[in-house]
């Protein structure tokens, strides 16, 4: 049997972790009610400017906001941006996601651009190299995208492998080009509001420099879509792992406190036999 601090000892530490992963629980549930309100503000601005980019565009190719005149001669190869957590409390969705990319990705034809900081190290204990990391915001709201936004506009073509929430059970990898994403995006925007044509309105300093301008800010909320959804699935994913490790924790808990009172009942027992016999020594 056990010493009784050693299980008191054990008691204690387990306890703590019951307070601890509860704690992470519930800021988990927290983010993911913010990350949830934050894409619908985020959709609905994007819907504001695709009706405007509609009514002006003079084809129906989307540019990426390069510029009609743009002179920087464009990466001939397909950017992979994989976004994953900057942490380890993302149960193992980030290492479903490495997996998945890495069975699309060819160094001769693939450059990769990684948010997060474990992504970056999951992809080093590979030796896949990589050409940026960029951390993942901490905050849900105001996400500055702009860097990989100038990263995308280097290549020919993008596809961004990103993590979403189908419950908070479930969680997925999924990937899609990003001009496809843009264009869905769109699909969902109901037609509606003003007119706007250069018949009506005046455009500075040119129609094409406000259809580039329109291209970034969609793109700019296309990927900022993908780092809340990402975000949203990493908290859910957190969610599942603080949970299971609560339970694990409650179950040794248990166990620990059966083991207590079993020590405590052999020192009884035994403390008992000693009054006993001390007792039996006396009246001999």
């Amino acid at each position: 049997m056990r010493q009784l601090v050693d299980i008191l000892e054990d008691r204690e530490a387990t306890s703590t972790i019951v307070e601890l992963t509860t704690v992470f629980e519930e800021l988990a549930s927290f983010h993911i009610s913010l990350s949830k309100t934050q894409a619908q503000l985020s959709r609905q601005f994007f819907a504001d400017l695709w009706r405007i980019y509609t009514q002006i565009r003079v084809d129906k190719l989307f540019h990426f906001g390069r510029g009609r005149s743009a002179t920087a001669q464009v990466i001939n190869k397909e950017l992979m941006i994989l976004i994953t957590s900057e942490g380890g409390l993302s149960g193992t969705i980030d290492n479903q996601l490495v997996q998945a990319a890495l069975q699309h990705y060819k160094p001769e034809t693939n450059d990769i651009v990684v948010v997060g900081r474990h992504g970056a190290i999951l992809l080093t204990q590979r030796n896949i190299e990589y050409v940026r990391n960029f951390k993942m915001p901490a905050s849900d709201r105001n996400i500055n995208v702009g860097p990989l936004v100038a990263e995308v506009q280097r290549y020919a073509s993008t596809v961004v492998f990103y993590e979403t929430y189908e419950s908070l059970m479930n969680q997925a990898v999924r990937s899609i080009k990003l001009s496809s994403a843009v264009a869905e995006l769109g699909k969902n925007v109901k037609a509606g509001g003003d007119l706007i044509s250069e018949s009506n309105y005046i455009f500075e300093p040119s129609t094409f420099a406000v259809v580039d301008y329109l291209e970034n800010s969609m793109m700019g909320i296309a990927l900022s879509d993908f780092v809340l959804e990402s975000k949203l699935a990493q908290y859910a994913s957190r969610f599942r792992a603080m949970t299971a490790a609560r339970d694990k924790a409650k179950d040794s808990l248990s166990g620990l406190n059966r083991q207590l009172n079993r020590a405590k009942r052999m020192i009884r027992d035994e403390r008992g036999k000693e009054v006993a016999n001390n007792l039996l020594k006396v009246n001999l």
